[in-house]
């Protein structure tokens, strides 16, 4: 029997995950505090709280740089703080001030990058954070869905790989567990799998972005 041994949520679409000891699952299939916010370009074309794909936002898959970033996220205060290293570039509750300033923050960081998707597009200026904190929203898939994979399918690509070390932090899941035979869990599609005391449907084997290589 598979068991679970670990557990992410990311508060803020595309960038560092929050390691978890338990995960709520929302009655409409989505993690709470999952994906709550983004770091939008101004020239998306959806409004702030609407979803859409992430080339419209501030992510790894455009943007490896913000990989050194560390984020953390107050679910009850609504407090976002970023750091790097040690120092923190800004610490700041999800007033109107205060998201104008973690955009400013992160705008500021990304254009000091040699990677980034501004520089050459100014129409992207300013950032602007969406999301109210509260609503997980922002996940890849409009649907929403939850992301696993077990350690020893991990183990298998970092075989092929060559890197021993490959961490799955790579892969952006929610659930990692481990007990199977590696690739064992995408033979799992269309059934039903328990999961602490909730019940899940194995709907599609997800294709991961560029995100992986950062």
């Amino acid at each position: 029997m598979a068991n679970v041994v670990a557990l992410y949520r990311y508060p803020v679409k595309g960038f560092t995950p929050e390691p978890s000891d338990v995960l709520e699952v929302l009655a409409e299939g989505r993690i709470k505090g999952d994906r709550v916010l983004g770091i939008r370009f101004a020239n998306a074309s959806v409004t702030d709280h609407a979803w859409s794909k992430k080339h419209e936002f501030i992510a790894l898959v455009n943007t490896p740089g913000i990989a050194r970033l560390s984020l953390r996220f107050d679910h009850q205060d609504l407090r976002l703080v970023v750091s790097l290293d040690d120092r923190v570039l800004v610490d700041q509750a999800l007033d109107e001030n205060g998201r104008k300033r973690i955009a400013e923050a992160i705008e500021n960081y990304v254009l000091q990058l040699g990677d980034n998707p501004l520089f050459s597009h100014p129409d992207r200026l300013p950032l602007r954070v969406v999301g109210d904190g509260i609503s997980s929203r922002y996940q890849d898939n409009e649907a929403g869905q939850i992301t696993l994979h077990s350690r020893e399918s991990l183990a298998a690509v970092a075989s092929a790989v060559g890197d021993a070390d490959l961490c799955e932090l790579r892969f952006r899941s929610n659930i990692a567990i481990e007990g199977l035979e590696a690739w064992e869990e995408q033979s799992w599609l269309g059934r039903k799998i328990r999961i602490g005391q909730v019940m899940f449907e194995a709907m599609i084997p997800k294709v991961r972005c560029l995100a992986t290589h950062t």
